[in-house]
């Protein structure tokens, strides 16, 4: 018995071998890659061209899942926390209630901004967008090496609170004005 299990123990480590040396563990981290990119992608897909807005909202969802799932897979636990936690959970589910809670008489076509030509004006801007962020990426002097924050938690306060404080403020500053914006907006619809 022991034969063999030493001779299935010398196969299993064989077909390891195989595999490293085939770089198999490579071609199963990229497949993970883009199959949560995949995801991520359709679901924002989903979100343009969906014509109902709850399958759109619910597509946006399924968006902030699969980006959620991308910054686990890159070691990125607590973005990916927060991304599940956040977006995922609350945005995602306050967006549905918002929807649901307006009135509606029909629900097949509520989504306005699905037209033809929305639509293509939308993928206009988005390519153009595309290539700006690909110029971006290709000029960036990025490093093959990855980046040790050790715990992910204290090196994302570091870099916030240090090297990037002027864009964590800038952020800041959009967001009330929107808040403030969404006050404006909400208090008008009371009035008229």
């Amino acid at each position: 018995m022991n034969e063999l299990l030493q001779g299935l123990h010398a196969l299993v480590n064989g077909g390891m071998e195989l595999a490293t040396s085939l770089g198999v563990p490579e071609l199963i981290t990229t497949g993970v890659f883009y199959a949560l990119g995949t995801v991520a992608l359709l679901g924002a897909l989903g979100v343009v061209f969906f014509r109902n807005v709850v399958h759109s909202a619910l597509s946006l969802t399924a968006s902030f899942l699969g980006i959620g799932c991308l910054y686990i897979f890159l070691a990125a636990d607590f973005m990916g926390a927060v991304q599940f936690l956040v977006y995922g959970g609350a945005v995602a589910i306050l967006i549905v209630m918002a929807i649901m809670l307006t009135r509606r008489e029909g629900m097949a076509c509520s989504n306005p901004s699905a037209g033809l030509l929305v639509q293509a004006g939308a993928l206009i801007i988005a390519g153009f967008f595309g290539l700006i962020m690909a110029g971006v990426a290709l000029l960036s002097p990025f490093s093959s090496q990855p980046v040790d924050l050790g715990d992910t938690v204290t090196g994302l306060a570091d870099l916030m609170l240090t090297k990037y404080i002027l864009p964590f403020e800038v952020a800041a500053v959009l967001l009330l004005i929107a808040m403030i914006g969404a006050i404006i907006l909400a208090k008008g619809a009371d009035e008229s």
